[in-house]
């Protein structure tokens, strides 16, 4: 088990946790005085959780916690995994208890879920459009703070993969990392002396400009490159200098494309050679999928 690791080491329980605690802080505050005031303090209920429309189910996790949360003694229970695909209609989680607490629970339950599935579902989407390519599709940073290791897992949910966790599990040099350090090569020197000092290795990934930046990248030993905002044609020329026989480089590096990516215009990234296309979209703009949670009083 690599030390840190957020998804092996149980930091994904107490995240979960964690957030759940928050987000029901924020939304009750002193109390739900609206179900305190309409609601019989003895009825009981059945909530169906299910689908408005189609997509790729993610968060059933933090629901459930949602609902634990809120009242130890419901039963909450889910109907479909994490990662299934769903069809309007379809009926996601079950919930049984006091109905107070189910109306209580209700709207951050839905939020989780509808966020995270949202995420998931727009994963699918872009790794159904370059399925058959062998590029894999990344997920970035670019996620809701305090949110991060639900949004990564929905991402895999959706059948993609996730990039760096944070700042601490992998390097990539960027644009404004080489200026700081005086150029691209001075940058990628400090970062392989690193690296050889971290405890596990540290994955390199060093982002490039333009082909000038390829040619720097290409001869040295650091993991990935990064073609930041390449042109499809700019792509397979680049992919010519990393893979040509000639290659000083001492091994072969791993090839991501990012910027600017849509599901219109994916597949034409995912050209031969390319190892991985990551898209910040995934997480900073993907729409909350469509549930609702029906709930019948039980006489």
């Amino acid at each position: 088990m690599e030390v840190g690791d957020p998804m092996r080491d149980g930091a994904f329980d107490r995240a979960v946790e964690a957030i759940v605690r928050l987000a029901l802080a924020e939304d009750l505050g002193t109390g739900d005085v609206t179900t305190a005031a309409t609601v019989p303090e003895g009825a009981k209920a059945r909530g169906r959780v299910r689908a408005k429309q189609g997509g790729v189910l993610s968060g059933t996790l933090a629901t459930l916690a949602v609902f634990r949360q809120v009242d130890a003694k419901l039963e909450a229970a889910p109907i479909l995994e994490d990662g299934a695909r769903l069809t309007q209609g379809a009926e996601v989680l079950r919930v049984r208890g006091a109905a107070r607490s189910i109306l209580t629970a209700e709207r951050v339950a839905l939020n989780f879920l509808q966020r995270l599935s949202g995420v998931a579902t727009l994963a699918a989407r872009f790794v159904e459009a370059v399925a058959g390519t062998g590029v894999r599709i990344l997920d970035t940073r670019k996620t809701t703070p305090g949110m991060r290791l639900l949004e990564k897992a929905a991402v895999r949910h959706g059948g993609g993969v996730n990039h760096r966790m944070g700042l601490y599990d992998a390097i990539l040099v960027k644009e404004n990392h080489a200026a700081a350090a005086g150029g691209l090569a001075a940058a990628i020197g400090r970062a392989l002396r690193a690296a050889r000092r971290a405890g596990p290795p540290l994955e390199i990934v060093v982002e490039a400009h333009s082909l000038d930046d390829v040619g720097v990248i290409s001869a040295t030993d650091v993991d990935r490159v990064l073609l930041d905002n390449f042109t499809p044609e700019e792509i397979t020329r680049a992919v010519e200098v990393l893979r040509c026989a000639g290659n000083p480089g001492p091994r072969r590096l791993a090839i991501e494309v990012s910027g600017g990516i849509t599901l219109e215009n994916v597949r034409r990234h995912a050209l031969p050679g390319v190892d991985f296309i990551s898209i910040g979209a995934l997480t900073h703009s993907a729409p909350a999928l469509d549930l609702c949670l029906d709930l019948e009083i039980e006489g």
